[in-house]
Formats: structure tokens, sequence, C-alpha cells
């Protein structure tokens, strides 16, 4: 059982954590691409298929890559708030480091766990996530680890009311779920780019998001990470909204410049991209030019995020 003063002290850390998340200047840094997207990963880094075999490798591959990443003295708290990763990468070590401990005590990045496990097919115009019976956990492991929050995914590809309701009670659920683990939730339901009915989908979502958000009761609070919207400006209710932490942005197909253009308009949402953020750096360059690369890509996030 911890101390009366292991527990002081990790209770001032996610204090000092959640102050950072609230209030701070910058952007949360996507690094938790999963079994499914990792091959791609490793393609735009120069990583072709044919350079590793087996899972084991890929991995070691892709924990390299998010190695030199979180290693450069390009990324720190100065402008990365947070980064979320995969289950993977907080099992690991970054310079011989627990990889939650190297980003907050090296860093003063704060730490955040994805912990959905990929989507359902899709019914009702959405994906559900599929079923997580090892979730409670996960959250103690992360928890113990030093994980601050978590971030679970859901895709939304048409207007549907049905599937769009199914989406944010299942976000909901599994958020109290978190909540209750004593982690920050970051409920994520994307609106694919690609969906004709985009915008209408949208204003479902944010009508059910207000509704779920105000029946939230007590201290509970959430983060929410969402497709930048059709229409500029259009998530400011839940941006402003009591129980919302901080809204944060996915970079959803959009390349930089066009995640970064799109985010500069809608006041009070900072990035939380992946792709985006990774766009353009190598495992062929030295180390000069990918941390020039990689400084290059956080400014003009930052900057996008601070708008």
């Amino acid at each position: 059982m911890p101390s009366a003063r292991h527990e002081q002290e990790s209770d001032t850390v996610n204090q000092e954590q959640l102050n950072k998340v609230t209030m701070g200047q910058g952007f949360i840094a996507a690094l938790d691409q999963s079994g499914g997207s990792t091959p791609k990963a490793l393609k735009l880094y120069g990583v072709e298929e044919t350079a590793y075999k087996g899972d084991a490798e890929m991995f070691d591959m892709v924990h390299a890559m998010r190695s030199r990443i979180v290693t450069s003295p390009a990324f720190d708290g100065r402008r990365v708030l947070g980064a979320i990763l995969f289950e993977a990468t907080m099992d690991r070590q970054i310079d011989g480091i627990d990889a939650a401990t190297y980003l907050w005590e090296r860093k003063q990045v704060v730490p955040f766990l994805k912990v959905d496990k990929g989507l359902a097919d899709e019914v009702d115009g959405v994906q559900l996530m599929k079923p997580m019976p090892e979730l409670d956990a996960l959250l103690k492991r992360a928890a113990a680890k030093g994980i601050f929050g978590t971030k679970m995914r859901s895709v939304v590809n048409s207007a549907n009311e049905k599937g769009i309701a199914a989406v944010l009670d299942q976000q909901f659920a599994v958020g109290q779920q978190i909540l209750a683990a004593g982690l920050m939730p970051i409920l994520e339901p994307e609106v694919s780019i690609g969906a004709a009915d985009k915008q209408e989908a949208e204003v479902i979502l944010k009508k059910g998001f207000i509704e779920r958000l105000d029946a939230l009761t007590g201290d509970a609070k959430v983060m929410l990470k969402l497709t930048l919207p059709t229409v500029d400006g259009f998530f400011g209710e839940l941006v402003k909204h009591p129980k919302v932490v901080r809204v944060v942005a996915l970079s959803g197909g959009y390349d930089r410049a066009g995640a970064n253009e799109r985010l500069s308009r809608n006041a009070g949402i900072i990035a939380s991209f992946s792709r985006a953020l990774t766009e353009g750096l190598s495992a062929q360059q030295s180390d000069a030019d990918f941390n020039k690369a990689l400084d290059a890509a956080i400014e003009s996030i930052y900057q996008a995020s601070n708008t």
C-alpha cells in the first residue's frame, strides 16, 4: 500500500499536470499508432515493411521512432503540453526510464495513454469501440506507471442520429470508468473528413455532447478530441463548457499545412496531431536534420494551437 506521503506527492503531481493541460499554451502530441496503423506510420518515416519481420520487430522500430521524437531537444514542455502513448510504449523505457516518467520528469510533458482496442464493424453509420474487458486492469497499471489521462477513439461516418447517440453513450460510459480510476478521459468520436454529410453529423454530435456534459455530476470533467469542424468556431460551446477541461483536434487525414490552417480558425481548440506532426520526418535523416524538421513541425502546430 502506498504511503500517505507518496499519495500526497502523487496528488501534487496530478494537480500540476491538470493545471498544465488546462491552462498551458501548446498542444498534445499523438504518438499512439497501434497495430493497424503502425506499418503506415513506419512507411511514412522511411521504413519499409521489408525492413522488419513480425510484430515484435515492427514495434521495436516504431518505439525507436517515438524515442527519437521524444528525446529530441525540439520536444519539450515549452510547446508540447502532453503526449498520447500506445500501451506498448508505456510498458517500455526511453533512455533507461519508464516512458511516462521520462515524459514528465525530463520533458515536463503530461503522459496520456490510448486505451481502446480498435474499432468494431460499422453499424448505423458509425464504428463503436471494440469491447475492453481488461480496461480496469489497464487503468490500474497506467496509474501506477504515472499516466495522467487516457484516450479512446470511435468513428462517425455519417449523420445517423441513432449511431451518433450510441457512440456518445459508449464514450461517456467508458469515460466514467476512467474517471473512477482517477484518470482524465479524452473522449474521441472522430467524424470522418470524407463523410458526405460531415456538417450535419457535427450538428448532431455537438447537441449530444452538450446533453451528456450537462448531465455529468459532481466535479467530473473530461477532455474532448474532435475532427476540425466544417464551420469555423462551431465547437465554441464545447470549448467553454464547464465540464470540459480542454478540446483538442485530430488532423484526421489533412496534411500539416491544411490541419494547421483549419485549427487556427477555431479559437480555444489545440492540436493533438499524429501524422501531421511526424510529416517530413525520416529514419534516414541525420540527427541535425531530424531535429530541425521536428522543431519546424512543432513550432507550426504550436502557433496554430495558440492563435
